[in-house]
């Protein structure tokens, strides 16, 4: 039997627990790469895989969760690596008399993609690609992509995978408080997996059971695939000079067999788990009885960014398409293009999210422009600038292959269609990346007036998706307005395509102010148009979200049919309303445009910062008042929101990368005031054994922007390196990072050497798995745990 004849079957299927630390009592030494010992020690690592199939688990995963080039040592030929684990892990199932699978196991890759990071998204599946090959060959049944913290990591990873094989894949991501590291909540996560047609969403790591309760049933709420959870067994403790995880088997087999009476499927342990942890699991499950779960039947077509989700459906309110990014009559717009530029674009995006769009239309086709690499450019931009997903708008399909990987969700893409090879070349990215599309019923010179032959096209190009396995999920239509003025019967051709398409349950769009163009009072014919439309089954409209009418037509419809409850957003927009008077606009989870030095801050406005700084100074202000009145406060503010989980990594990182450059204009103005005055100084590094180093990097960036002398000492450092940093630098203060609960306690050896040599230097330390309790166990000055809190405590300290 197959995984995914396993996983069709209906049976619940159970994974083992944490390698590590069976590693580690089995003889690993510390520091050195699971994936290395285990090449060099392959019956120990035999051994630990027989003892979880005598635990009755059905499914082994291979010991490549560090098996990556951006983790392993240089020389080291990936694919071999990875195909030999896998080797080991079927070498553990021979003769044991049952069937079991071997899930090949791909980790993060401990860095970020661009703009976040410094890798290109070919760089991320380029790596990834390398070892899921090693792993594929070697045997693997299943690729499982666990541990993950970046929705655009997690679909490199799925994009890599569909390169080099045809296995099932799980992708699993790690959540804290109900939200990943990058600010995706378990909906987006799930369902931007499932438009890249994933066999299994889970959850893994970060918590125990208990706390992992309300992530699962998010992920059931929208899940139609299988769900897995694989929690820690509790949350870590320091107990003498070692970390544990409180939580025994029968209590962790109880809470967690928990998961399958809701209706997971897949269920195996994280963090602290063993084979008994396991073992009592399994006894756990043989004497459940799980009910079979109806999955959510949702409709239409369903958008992500990393922050945000757009469902367009019969079922959901109209969302309207931002159209003002594009270059067609706009003077401006196209120099920039033309300029590689792209000021005016995102002003124009903050507009329209201002004015309530919630998807943005990003067309970057001005003549003389190069398509093809300005469009990944804006969307690089935009991801970050902005959290609403996007459409990318192009005939050109090579600027459409390029932008695809830079989107960090599904990114709608307009449009596909019935052209000669176009679905044949766009449908395949789509799939892949997870793209919903448009479909335009286009198909030779004319254009089709009626709605029957609309129609024909329409059934075409869809059975054309349905060959190329491109799932429903990803389509919607453009019911293809025709302007009334020429063409009578257009609107009354457009209404029964709109009905057509409903019955078909597809979602639709609509590029609206063609319907009225050659006549006057257009928003006036427009949005009465919208409100037919609607009735006849349009979900969306390419469109000006800045018209008052439309504004209002918008909002009336959300009303009157019940997706505004109780008219609470209607009546807060419109109490005072009068007449043609407009209407309020309310903002989709966005900023106000930057209007001085200290908004640019806090809106990451890191294009025109300086234009601000420089209108300032040429007013006369004082460089020393702009930092300690204006700049430090805004950054200030930046971290407040953070805390609250208003704002999020992508944000934080923005906002400080345009305090850097503003720091930066500055300090030889400061400097030249003031004389060079040291600032105090911070060494950061992460431990002896440990290669994370993405927490270190964000809170480098971070105390840079707070007036600290940052010294990046780098990672997997010794007690004896870090010290000598520390002297050599004359650092006040030494922060230390460890993300995994095998490394952090190399923390103390820093905090013992300090203390011996009689330093004068205090000692912050973070990390995932680092708590408060373990921080005063080992003797730190201060603990954080994010980057907002280490700029505090490194205040305090001083």
């Amino acid at each position: 039997m197959t995984f995914r004849q396993a996983i069709a079957s209906g049976r619940s299927l159970l994974f083992d627990g944490a390698m590590g630390t069976l590693l580690q009592t089995s003889g690993m030494p510390p520091g050195v790469t699971p994936e290395m010992f285990c090449l060099n020690n392959p019956n120990r690592l035999l051994s630990i895989h027989t003892e979880y199939l005598n635990a009755g688990v059905d499914v082994l995963t291979s010991c490549t969760f560090g098996g990556n080039a951006f983790k392993l040592p240089p020389e080291t030929n990936v694919a071999d690596v990875n195909k030999r684990m896998v080797e080991v892990a079927r070498e553990a199932g021979h003769g044991c008399g049952r069937p079991f699978w071997v899930a090949g196991n791909v980790g993060p890759s401990g860095q970020f993609m661009k703009p976040l990071g410094s890798l290109d998204p070919q760089e991320l599946i380029a790596a990834f690609a390398l070892q899921v090959r090693g792993l594929a060959t070697g045997g693997a049944d299943v690729i499982f992509i666990e541990t993950q913290f970046d929705l655009a990591e997690a679909r490199a990873a799925v994009v890599a995978t569909r390169q080099e094989c045809d296995l099932p894949i799980i992708v699993s991501m790690t959540f804290d408080q109900g939200v990943n590291l990058t600010g995706s909540t378990p909906a987006v996560f799930a369902e931007t997996m499932q438009n890249m047609s994933v066999d299994v969403v889970g959850v893994n790591c970060s918590s125990g059971p208990v706390q992992m309760r309300a992530v699962i049933e998010d992920l059931l709420a929208v899940c139609s695939c299988p769900v897995m959870a694989e929690p820690n067994a509790g949350l870590p403790e320091l107990r003498g000079d070692v970390t544990i995880f409180p939580m025994g088997p029968q209590d962790f087999a109880r809470e967690t067999a928990f998961f399958a009476g809701l209706g997971v499927r897949l269920l195996g342990g994280c963090c602290g788990t063993s084979p008994e942890h396991l073992s009592a699991l399994c006894d756990a499950l043989r004497d459940m009885r799980c009910e079979k779960v109806q999955p959510p039947a949702y409709s239409g077509i369903c958008l992500t960014s990393r922050s945000c989700l757009v469902r367009i459906g019969p079922d959901e309110p109209l969302v309207v398409i931002g159209e003002r990014i594009n270059p067609t009559g706009k003077k401006d717009l196209t120099r920039e293009l033309q300029d590689s530029r792209f000021a005016a674009a995102l002003q124009l995006a903050d507009e329209q999210a201002r004015a309530g769009a919630r998807v943005l239309d990003v067309n970057v086709g001005a003549s003389l422009a190069d398509e093809a690499s300005l469009l990944p450019e804006l969307v690089k931009l935009l991801s970050v600038h902005l959290p609403l997903p996007l459409s990318l708008d192009s005939s050109n399909i090579e600027a459409i292959a390029r932008a695809l990987p830079w989107c960090p969700g599904s990114f709608l893409v307009n449009s596909v269609s019935g052209e000669p090879d176009c679905m044949e070349r766009l449908g395949p990215l789509c799939r892949d990346f997870g793209s919903p599309f448009i479909l335009l019923p286009l198909k030779g010179a004319a254009l089709p007036v009626k709605a029957a032959e609309r129609i024909r096209i329409l059934e075409d190009m869809l059975l054309q998706a349905e060959c190329l396995g491109i799932p429903k999920r990803l389509v919607m239509v453009d019911i293809l307005a025709l302007t009334v003025s020429s063409t009578s019967d257009g609107g009354r051709e457009c209404l029964e395509v709109a009905r057509w398409c409903r019955r078909q349950g597809l979602s639709t769009t609509i590029g609206l102010s063609n319907i009225s163009f050659g006549l006057p009072a257009r928003d006036l014919l427009n949005t009465t148009f919208l409100s037919l439309a609607f009735g006849a089954g349009l979900n969306s409209c390419i469109a000006n979200p800045s018209m008052p009418r439309l504004r209002e037509a918008v909002d009336a419809l959300a009303v009157l049919c019940n997706h505004d409850k109780r008219a609470v957003a209607f009546i807060g927009r419109y109490t005072g309303w009068k007449h043609a008077g407009g209407c309020a606009i309310v903002a989709n989870g966005t900023v106000e445009a930057a209007k001085s030095l200290g908004e640019a801050v806090l809106t990451g406005d890191r294009e025109n910062v300086l234009d601000f700084l420089n209108a300032e100074l040429e007013s006369g202000a004082d460089p020393f008042i702009l930092v300690q009145k204006t700049l430090i406060p805004a950054i200030t503010e930046v971290g407040v929101r953070y805390e609250r989980r208003e704002y999020f990594l992508p944000q934080l990182i923005r906002a400080a990368e345009t305090m850097q450059v503003a720091f930066a204009y500055l300090k030889p103005r400061l400097e030249a005031r003031r004389g060079v005055e040291a600032p105090p100084v911070v060494v950061m590094a992460t431990v002896k054994g440990d290669i994370h180093d993405i927490g270190k990097n964000i809170v480098t960036l971070m105390l840079g922007n707070h007036g600290f002398d940052v010294i990046d000492a780098g990672k997997d450092l010794s007690a004896e390196s870090i010290v000598s940093c520390a002297e050599r630098h004359k650092a006040r203060i030494v922060g230390l990072s460890a993300l995994m609960t095998t490394t952090m306690i190399r923390m103390e050896d820093t905090i013992r050497l300090i203390k011996e040599r009689g330093l004068p230097i205090k000692v912050m330390v973070g990390g995932a798995a680092v708590t408060q309790a373990f921080a005063d166990v080992i003797g730190a000055d201060a603990y954080s745990d994010d980057a907002v809190g280490a700029v505090r405590e490194a205040k305090k300290l001083l």
